[in-house]
């Protein structure tokens, strides 16, 4: 049997040449793709890889960790605004505030993570399906966002230099991001940090008595997937050009819970193949 010695082995992502070959062949297709697909199948694909992104943060939340939220429209609507802003309002970097708009949405879920401590089942999705809505309402209220008529993106320039204006070009941008997301996602879940989690999920009262401190790594949990959200919300305000509260509702909650479910919780390849499957 082999044993693996060290945690370098645990995360290894390929250990045997016919790995390397598909896998380089995987990433041949995806640099090919655009250049011959049409301009509709890329926008797809696209959208395919914002949602992926979204659902491997979603699945840390709830399938790694136990805690259900119906609330990751909030998330994903606070990445978008506060990433245009950035852009906008304080000529930030494209990357600066995509990361920016990561940032405040992990503030946010290390905020709603704070009072779910003492909420499970339906009463923490209830607690974070208000925060969804709560966030939408406010965000339409201000005209600082653009009110509900909302806000365009600006124009979009990687490094301050390169113009990016078509679908072809954001395309390996987006598709650069949540690969490298996604592989530090699957790294996470080998470290101690996903162990917790996992112990959490089982039982966090068994996990309590083990040492995992319930209330660093439960908060952690809502950040972390927050972040992902949204660097997913701000790839998808450039995406579509123009973003305003309507598009972040409800609905769009349940969407990225039905993503984990069908694609199954508590595995990244399942988060993937949710994003796609039901994209």
């Amino acid at each position: 049997m082999d044993i693996k010695r060290d945690y370098y082995e645990d995360i290894q992502l390929l250990d045997s040449r016919a790995l390397w070959f598909w896998f380089l062949m995987f990433i041949a297709a995806l640099i090919t793709f655009p250049f011959l697909a049409s301009n509709y199948y890329i926008y797809m694909a696209n959208y395919m890889a914002i949602n992926v992104l979204v659902t491997v943060g979603l699945n840390m939340l709830v399938g790694y960790t136990g805690q259900i939220s119906l609330g990751h429209a909030g998330f994903f609507a606070i990445g978008a605004f506060t990433t245009v802003l950035l852009m906008s309002k304080l000529s930030f970097p494209f990357l600066i505030a995509l990361i920016g708009g990561g940032a405040i949405s992990a503030l946010f879920g290390f905020i709603l993570g704070i009072p779910a401590l003492r909420l499970v089942g339906p009463y923490l999705a209830i607690a974070t399906l208000g925060f969804g809505m709560a966030i939408t309402q406010l965000i339409g209220r201000w005209a600082f966002f653009g009110g509900r008529m909302g806000i365009q993106a600006p124009p979009l320039k990687l490094f301050g230099l390169y113009s990016v204006s078509s679908d072809r070009e954001l395309y390996f941008i987006i598709i650069t991001i949540t690969f490298l997301l996604t592989m530090a996602a699957r790294n996470l879940m080998k470290t101690k940090v996903g162990r917790a989690f996992i112990a959490i999920r089982d039982s966090d009262i068994a996990a309590q008595t083990m040492g995992v401190n319930l209330t660093y790594y439960k908060t952690l949990a809502f950040a972390i997937s927050a972040f992902y959200t949204g660097i997913a919300g701000g790839l998808m305000a450039f995406m579509l050009g123009f973003i305003n509260p309507s598009s972040f509702n409800f609905i769009l909650s349940i969407y990225f819970l039905a993503f984990v479910i069908v694609g199954g919780v508590g595995t990244i390849f399942g988060s993937i193949m949710g994003g796609v499957v039901m994209t």
